[in-house]
C-alpha cells in the first residue's frame, strides 16, 4: 500500500529505525507495509534490515537507508481500513453461502425431507500448515468467522516435508493448506529453476508427501505456496491450487478464501475456476489451480440434542 509523502515520518538516516518498527521501501514507492524484524551488518560494512509483509507474505531484505518509517496514526488507519475490508469480505462471503442454501445442490430432490424438518451441514475440514505463526493466527481466525472446520500448525517450511504425514493421518482433513514464506532469489531471472525460490522446494515435498498419503485430488484438496512460489511444479507435484502464475506477491488470506469455496461447494459439482479465483484478493495473478470438486455435504435428520 502506497503511502502519501506526507504520512511518512521521514528516512532511516534521521530516524532510528528498530525491531518491530512498521516501514516501507521507498525504492519501491512504498508499495507494501512492513514490519522490520531484524537489523545487522552485512559482508559489505552495510546496515541492513530483514523485514516481514504484516499483510502480504513476503519476507524481503532491504538496506535501512532505503526505509521510511510509518507514523503511528497512520499504520492504526491503514490497518483499520484493512480489517473492514477484510471483515466486509467475510459478510459478503457468509450472506452469498446463506443465498445458495436455497438453491441447486444444497436442496437436492434427493434429500426432499418433511415440512419444517431441517438438514445438518458437513464442511470440508480444513488442516493448515503454516510456515509463520503470525500469519497463521489471522487465518485460523478468518477460518471460525466464516464457521469452517480447521486445525492449523505453525511449522518451519524445511520442516513441513518431514511433519506433514502425522498430521494428516491425526486429523485426516478434506483440505489441506500449505504455506508460509517464499520468494525469488534476488536478480533471479529463470523461473523453471527451482533453486531461485527461497522455500518453494520444500513446499513441492511436502505436496509430493501428501499425494503419497493420498492421491484422489478430490478426496484430499490441496492449497500451497507463497510469495512468488514455483506455481507449474506445485500443481504438477498434486496441488490443486498454487501460487503464483506470475510470480507475484500474494495476500495472507488468498488460501482462506479458496478454502471458503471448496468446503461450501456441494460434492455434487466441480468448482468454476473463475469463481473461486475472483473470491481471493490476489486474483488470477497470484494463485491459479485445476478443476476440483466440493466437500460439503448435506445431512438428515438433524438431531435436536
Amino acid at each position: 500500500m502506497s503511502l502519501p509523502g506526507d504520512r511518512q515520518r521521514g528516512d532511516a538516516s534521521m530516524v532510528n529505525i528498530q525491531p518491530g518498527d512498521i516501514v516501507a521501501r521507498k525504492s519501491y514507492g512504498c508499495d507494501i507495509i512492513f514490519r522490520v524484524k531484524a537489523i545487522y551488518e552485512n559482508q559489505e560494512k552495510r546496515i541492513i534490515a530483514v523485514l516481514k509483509g504484516v499483510d502480504i507474505r513476503l519476507i524481503a531484505d532491504a538496506p535501512i537507508e532505503d526505509l521510511t518509517q510509518i507514523v503511528e496514526i497512520d499504520y492504526s488507519r491503514y490497518r483499520n481500513e484493512n480489517m473492514m475490508q477484510n471483515n466486509a469480505k467475510v459478510k459478503n462471503v457468509l450472506e452469498h453461502r446463506k443465498i445458495m442454501r436455497s438453491k441447486g445442490p444444497w436442496r437436492s430432490n434427493a434429500l426432499a425431507v418433511p415440512e419444517g424438518e431441517e438438514y445438518f451441514d458437513i464442511p470440508g475440514k480444513v488442516l493448515h500448515i503454516d510456515g509463520d505463526e503470525e500469519y497463521l493466527k489471522k487465518c485460523l481466525d478468518a477460518y471460525r468467522k466464516l464457521k469452517i472446520p480447521h486445525q492449523g500448525f505453525s511449522v518451519p517450511e524445511k520442516e513441513q516435508p518431514k511433519v506433514i504425514l502425522y498430521y494428516l493421518q491425526k486429523y485426516q482433513p478434506d483440505i489441506l493448506v500449505i504455506t508460509g514464506h517464499d520468494g525469488l532469489i534476488k536478480e533471479a531471472r529463470d523461473f523453471k529453476n527451482l533453486d531461485n525460490y527461497r522455500n518453494s522446494r520444500h513446499f513441492i515435498e511436502t505436496v509430493k508427501v501428501a499425494r503419497r498419503f493420498m492421491p484422489g485430488r478430490d478426496d484430499l484438496v490441496i492449497f500451497a505456496g507463497a510469495c512468488q512460489s514455483y506455481y507449474e511444479e506445485l500443481l504438477a507435484a498434486g496441488a490443486n491450487f498454487a501460487s503464483s502464475p506470475r510470480r507475484v506477491f500474494i495476500h495472507i488470506f488468498d488460501p482462506v478464501f479458496i478454502v471458503e469455496k471448496i468446503a461450501f461447494t456441494s460434492i455434487k459439482e466441480t468448482l468454476t475456476l473463475n469463481d473461486v479465483l475472483s473470491n481471493t484478493v490476489t486474483g488470477v495473478e497470484g494463485v491459479g489451480g485445476i478443476e476440483t470438486r466440493g466437500c460439503f455435504r448435506l445431512g438428515y435428520p438433524k438431531s435436536p440434542y
